[in-house]
């Protein structure tokens, strides 16, 4: 079938990716869903930095590529294969997107999250579908995946093991975000941190991924100390219920600590602040991904004399299945008010312009919003 999709023809580009523009919006022939895929009309599509990273060139991907990977949308149709006939999933649910599927056999899917599925980050490495190969082509040639996903598009074939259903009553733009925002940052903080009750959670790094753990942890009961450098994004996460806040410069001088403490930025001088910020005992937990050739440096003797933990967190170290219906139920409650991620709705024809404002930090999640029977 032909559908409209935003093909990343190189990374790299200079900025603003508004003039340099490396998207092409254009036609695609998509595939029919084989084996254990479904075929999703994409509703809401949003802006992440893990996309912004292969359209800088900071974590090359195979390209051409469909991008986009934090998403939502209607299942319309449903390959015959055996695990996607016994998913429960039926034509005309609400799936999220999941960037990292999982086969369920392998030795890090017996990790309870903590280690990346080995077949399902070969095949995102890959540009591939968990099943192998592409479903997306052009006159020019195949084009690749991106994370198992590509939703910056109208539609998508996936496979059964890259969605969790969710019921109706949650708004697209809400679903898209559970499926990369707020599985990766509350993952940081439930799952790798394990905070006990009551106790502060620290936050450096208030772009989507760290507000959602913000979000999370303020949830499930814990104080909130936040940190970044640009004071708007303080405000904010004082207006969602951070009982602290700090520019890294101020919480250096303040001497503030935390017993739990969540490196969301995706860089080494962040990473570094998290790690000093980290009470004797603690855990830093780093969810962010920096460039492949970033050093921190770091004294040694303080994890031995303060018996110190720092913990590598891949996707918030989560099980999607177990963990999107929990946020969900928080959701639902009014206890995780994922909408005020939410920076603004674009069009698919903005995605350039996205970039740019997510790259300036100006931008939480832009939610690209596919009305039905999307066309160019």
């Amino acid at each position: 079938m032909q559908i409209v999709g935003a093909v990343l023809e190189r990374s790299g580009s200079a900025r603003p990716f508004a003039e340099s523009r490396p998207f092409t919006v254009s036609a695609i022939e998509l595939d029919e869903p084989a084996g254990d895929e479904l075929l999703v009309r994409i509703e809401a599509a949003s802006v992440c930095h893990s996309d912004l990273s292969v359209v800088d060139g900071s974590r090359p991907r195979p390209l051409p590529m469909l991008l986009g990977h934090e998403a939502a949308g209607i299942v319309e149709r449903i390959g015959e294969g055996e695990a996607a006939t016994a998913s429960g999933i039926a034509v005309g649910d609400r799936v999220v997107m999941t960037f990292l599927p999982r086969c369920g056999k392998c030795p890090e899917c017996a990790t309870d999250g903590r280690l990346p599925c080995r077949v399902g980050a070969a095949a995102n490495g890959a540009g591939t579908l968990l099943g192998g190969g592409t479903r997306l082509h052009r006159a020019a040639g195949d084009l690749f995946h991106h994370l198992g996903v590509s939703a910056f598009a109208s539609h998508a074939v996936v496979n059964v093991a890259s969605v969790v259903r969710v019921d109706a009553d949650v708004p697209a733009p809400v679903a898209a975000l559970l499926g990369c925002a707020v599985l990766t940052g509350g993952g940081a903080v439930i799952n790798a941190g394990q905070p006990e009750a009551g106790e502060p959670v620290m936050v450096v790094g208030l772009g989507g991924v760290g507000m959602a753990a913000l979000l999370v942890a303020i949830a499930f009961g814990h104080p909130v100390i936040a940190v970044d450098a640009l004071t708007e994004k303080l405000d904010l996460a004082r207006e969602l219920g951070a009982s602290e806040t700090y520019t890294p410069a101020a919480l250096a001088e303040s001497g503030r600590r935390a017993p739990v403490v969540i490196e969301a930025a995706g860089s080494a001088r962040a990473f570094e602040t998290a790690f000093a910020a980290t009470a004797a005992g603690g855990r830093t937990v780093t969810v962010g991904l920096p460039s492949p050739d970033a050093r921190v440096s770091l004294p040694p003797l303080t994890l031995t004399a303060e018996a110190r933990t720092v913990i590598g967190s891949y996707l918030g170290s989560a099980v999607a299945s177990r963990d999107i219906p929990r946020y969900v139920d928080l959701w639902r409650a009014g206890r995780l008010p994922v909408e005020r991620l939410i920076s603004s709705q674009i069009g698919l024809s903005e995605l350039d312009a996205a970039m740019d404002r997510l790259a300036s930090g100006s931008a939480l999640r832009q939610v690209i919003v596919f009305p039905e029977g999307t066309t160019l």
